[in-house]
């Protein structure tokens, strides 16, 4: 039995598919040979924020930065080295070495500053609709979490 295809039909079908992927994850569609450093700062973000994920429950260890525990700013490091960038160590560090952008600017695998009047003191990658991946204190472990308070500032790596 031979099984026919509509070829252009699933072409098109599997561009459309490619298209929303990347519209969920913030990103854009290049031109066939074109290049973007935004869709590249984009495709590293997405795949930091996949890494930050997968380490879900991994415990907190303060001054931790993995592969099995980690502090918050231990989490985002590790997650950006394996997607293929370097951050520094401490979340203040982060924050000042990062592109600020506004909430709305934001997309998914921007990093999030929260922070009080004497600096950054807790950072997490955004997962969109509200939500950061993050290791948040000690006694706890990676995870997806609302964000919890008006007092965050955004940055974007790339």
């Amino acid at each position: 039995m031979s099984t026919q295809y509509n070829v252009p039909f699933l072409m098109s079908r599997a561009s459309t598919v490619t298209a929303l992927t990347l519209a969920a994850m913030g990103g854009s569609l290049l031109a066939p040979g074109g290049t973007s450093e935004a869709h590249a700062a984009s495709a590293v973000a997405g795949k930091a924020l996949k890494i930050a994920a997968s380490k879900k429950g991994s415990p907190y260890k303060y001054g931790a930065v993995g592969p099995h525990r980690f502090d918050c700013s231990g989490l985002t490091l590790y997650s950006y080295k394996k997607a293929g960038k370097r951050l520094p160590r401490t979340a203040q560090q982060q924050y000042n070495s990062s592109r600020k952008i506004s909430s709305k600017s934001r997309r998914v695998g921007d990093l999030v500053f929260f922070h009080s009047r004497r600096g950054v003191y807790h950072v997490g990658i955004y997962a969109g609709k509200g939500k950061i991946w993050h290791s948040p204190k000690r006694g706890s472990w990676v995870k997806l979490d609302k964000i919890w308070t008006k007092r965050v500032k955004y940055g974007r790596i790339g």
